[in-house]
């Protein structure tokens, strides 16, 4: 059964179809896999009963002729998600051991389409993290090493759990979370495809919130066209949610294998780093050269404000942090820490709940919103945010496409190897950061691999709404450059 968990989603899909195998079948092959793999730490909830009720439900659906477009594609759910009577922390001591009487309007919209839940996967806590390190339940492990190394590397974070299960074939996809680039390094450190939709294009409702104004929804995959499928489903509009743009979803996976001639892509030249590794800058070349080879024009484009957007992105989601987080108070649910007053119930409560990295920025968050300091950091970031939104939209004005940029400034590094210096993981943002302080949609690939046989992604951003070229470009860099899977040491 172990080669039941290798499929892509569009090959389960046809074999389900075709009854070669059940949903219980390729479910407990799934759970056989996330059994074998505990050592990676991408599954912090294991629900094995709840996933069988499921798929015995969605083979009956499919013996019927009823089921939708997901039946019975077992997958791995971030656990910022809420799910109905399923634990659901944040992977934050502060939520203690939550178990919400609602689901997610995404969550909701997968089971509606015949998807089966295996469990809930490890995040940062409070998706505040670049590493999946700052997580309660301790640090995911990336499937890959370097080659002739058995030390464990990050997966990167937020969705580090996401990205390491459906790497580690433990899930055939995974829901995810973006809010600087959460979906995207992620992809890139572990060889997966990662889509960050356009902002309202998923709904944010049921999701535990982090900086509002930022935060998307989003799927991790092994291939371009299963992100296309798993994103059909996700997307809609949600009356529940007032940032929920109603406009129809689009079949995405129609737009995988379109010709992409003609099309313009930008090359920013300011993405071109001082200190940028040879190797980082020999992927986007050769990503490039992939495109253009397949019809596309490409045009080096500018995008000014771009030096500024880590350090308006690390005042501005800080700032809607502070404020979201300000209702985990001890009061209504979670953990409780008792104290003489109720200010200090409060204090103990925070104090003992939040992990450093959720206090760090909550602090920040805090400091620039006071009075005194509200202009001079939270405004001006926010001034800074509308010009990085115009750079791309003059590009786009002048008829570019898509712009291509790379997805991470390295590969993988090892866990334990960036704890000292906020600043320096901080870093690990700076090519994805633009893309959520605009709302725009953007993409990560896996397009190739360091000297040290460990895989580098190349990430495409496109104009409001407009995933489908997104997909249609990422498959071409995807058949250029080949599927990469890490080799077996769990």
């Amino acid at each position: 059964m172990t080669d039941l968990t290798s499929m892509t989603i569009a090959e389960a899909k046809a074999g389900l179809a075709n009854k070669s195998f059940t949903s219980l079948e390729l479910t407990d092959a799934h759970l056989a896999a996330i059994e074998a793999a505990r050592s990676l730490n991408a599954f912090i909830l294991e629900t094995p009963d709840h996933a069988r009720a499921m798929a015995r439900a969605i083979d009956a659906r499919i013996a019927k002729g009823e089921g939708g477009p997901l039946a019975g594609i077992p997958l791995g759910i971030k656990d910022l998600f809420a799910t109905k009577d399923v634990r659901t922390t944040a992977c934050s001591k502060i939520l203690g051991n939550f178990v919400p009487p609602y689901e997610s309007t995404v969550t909701s919209q997968l089971w509606r389409d015949g998807a089966v839940m295996l469990g809930k996967l490890n995040n940062d806590e409070f998706a505040m993290g670049s590493s999946n390190e700052t997580s309660r339940f301790g640090p995911v492990v990336n499937p890959w090493r370097r080659e002739g190394s058995n030390t464990s590397l990050v997966p990167g974070g937020s969705s580090g759990g996401s990205a390491s299960a459906v790497a580690a074939q433990l899930c055939m996809g995974a829901t995810a979370t973006d809010t600087g680039g959460s979906i995207r390094q992620p992809a890139a450190f572990t060889a997966t495809v990662g889509v960050k939709p356009t902002y309202g294009r998923c709904s944010r409702w049921g999701i535990v919130a982090f900086a509002s104004s930022l935060d998307q929804a989003g799927p991790i995959a092994r291939t371009v066209r299963d992100s296309a499928i798993l994103m059909r489903s996700m997307a809609g509009h949600d009356p529940k949610d007032t940032t929920s743009v109603d406009r129809a979803v689009p079949d995405y996976e129609a737009a995988i294998g379109k010709s992409v001639k003609g099309m313009k892509i930008g090359i920013p030249k300011e993405y071109r780093l001082d200190g940028m590794p040879a190797e980082i800058e020999k992927l986007w070349s050769e990503g490039a050269a992939w495109l253009k080879a397949a019809g596309a024009e490409l045009v080096e484009v500018s995008l000014p404000h771009t030096k500024y957007a880590l350090p308006a992105y690390y005042i501005v989601a800080p700032a809607e942090a502070s404020s979201n987080l300000a209702r985990y108070d001890g009061v209504r649910y979670g953990l409780r820490v008792p104290g003489r007053s109720i200010g200090e119930l409060y204090e103990n409560t925070r104090a003992e709940g939040f992990g450093d990295e959720v206090r760090r920025r909550v602090m920040i968050g805090t400091y620039v919103l006071s009075a005194g300091y509200y202009d001079a950091y939270y405004l001006r970031a926010q001034k800074v945010r509308t010009l990085i939104k115009k750079d791309f939209e003059d590009c786009f004005a002048k008829g570019v496409n898509a712009i291509l940029t790379p997805a991470t400034p390295s590969a993988a590094f090892g866990v334990g190897e960036k704890g000292a210096d906020p600043v320096e993981m901080y870093l690990n943002d700076i090519f994805t950061v633009t893309v959520n302080m605009a709302g725009l949609p953007g993409i990560a690939v896996p397009a190739g691999k360091d000297a040290q046989g460990l895989p580098l992604g190349l990430q495409l951003i496109g104009r409001p709404f407009d995933e489908e070229t997104l997909f249609s470009l990422g498959e071409v860099v995807e058949q250029a450059a080949g599927r990469f899977t890490p080799p077996r040491w769990w």
